[in-house]
C-alpha cells in the first residue's frame, strides 16, 4: 500500500495501532466499548495525558515586573 499521491513504489505505510488503542481504552482507561468507539481522537489523547492545556499567558503586570527585575543592558 502507498500513501495517496506518492510515486514511490513499495513505500511502507504503517497500519493504525488498533490493538494498542483497544488495550488503552478498554483495559487501562476502563471505558465501556461504546464510549471508546464514540470518542474522538482528541478525547482519547486528552484522556491519556498526551494533550495538556496550554498555560495561561503572563499578564501585562507580570511582564512589567519581569522587565523591571531584569532590564536589558543599555536600556533607558
Amino acid at each position: 500500500m502507498r500513501p495517496a499521491g506518492s510515486d514511490a513504489p513499495g513505500t511502507p505505510v504503517p497500519g493504525f495501532p488498533w490493538d494498542a488503542v483497544l488495550a488503552l481504552g478498554l483495559a487501562t482507561l476502563r471505558w465501556r466499548p461504546r464510549d471508546l468507539w464514540a470518542a474522538t481522537p482528541r478525547e482519547l489523547a486528552t484522556a491519556t495525558g498526551l494533550v495538556r492545556p496550554a498555560p495561561d499567558a503572563p499578564s501585562r503586570a507580570d511582564l512589567d515586573r519581569l522587565l523591571a527585575a531584569h532590564p536589558d543592558p543599555g536600556a533607558p
